[in-house]
């Protein structure tokens, strides 16, 4: 699928499961040309269309598209230019995830294996201003080795290999998020031990192809 069918059906999908509000969030791709295609700003995700995304260089500088480039540019083209593995980026503000990035700190316990092998480590980044430098010195710490980081009072990031392998990783930390909320509300939810991780390293790269120094 070319990569703006991708973005696209991407935005549907986050407005379709409520991980965004009216205009929130922004959906970006790195193509071959190492250019960055990127939703548009002002525009409710679920009516996205191929000419809502703009096209711009590593710099932000526009290349093509029409309308005005999302203030919150400046982060996919952070996470773009400091992870090489990166080649799409999906910000939204799922409410579950959002609302344990008011009250957790640094990092999310561990409860779930298979979170834990496809995201890693997943940091609570400190609150930022919006479309400012804030925002990428507050996930500096942790972008060489996460996949999804949650901003503190402004929702979560993920990083994939494609627009869908970013977007499953957003749809994975708002599940998880979902159901540790819930575990809360009837009592203190079972962590996985420190036995319990070793474990999952010990298999993670031999079974799942995992580098295990990518998940802390």
């Amino acid at each position: 699928m070319p990569v703006k069918e991708e973005i696209v059906k991407v935005c549907h999908l986050v407005y379709q499961n409520k991980f965004v509000a009216a205009y929130d969030g922004n959906i970006s791709a790195l193509t071959e040309n190492n250019s960055v295609m990127i939703t548009r700003s002002g525009i409710c995700k679920g009516e996205v269309t191929i000419s809502d995304i703009i096209e711009t260089d590593l710099n932000g500088n526009k290349i093509s598209g029409e309308g005005k480039l999302s203030t919150e540019n400046k982060l996919h083209l952070y996470i773009y230019n400091k992870r090489k593995d990166a080649k799409a980026v999906v910000h939204c503000h799922p409410v579950f995830t959002t609302a344990l990035g008011l009250v957790e700190n640094k990092y999310l316990d561990i409860f779930f294996p298979e979170v834990f092998l496809t995201l890693g480590k997943i940091p609570v980044c400190e609150y930022a201003t919006p479309s400012t430098q804030e925002v990428t010195d507050s996930i500096a710490e942790f972008i060489e080795t996460s996949n999804a980081l949650i901003l503190k009072n402004h929702g979560a990031v993920t990083i994939g290999s494609s627009v869908m392998d970013a977007y499953y990783k957003m749809e994975k930390l708002e599940h998880a998020a979902k159901t540790i909320l819930f575990a809360k509300l009837l009592g203190s939810p079972r962590k996985l031990s420190a036995e319990d991780i070793n474990k999952l390293l010990s298999i993670a790269e031999s079974t799942y192809g995992i580098k295990t120094d990518k998940l802390f």
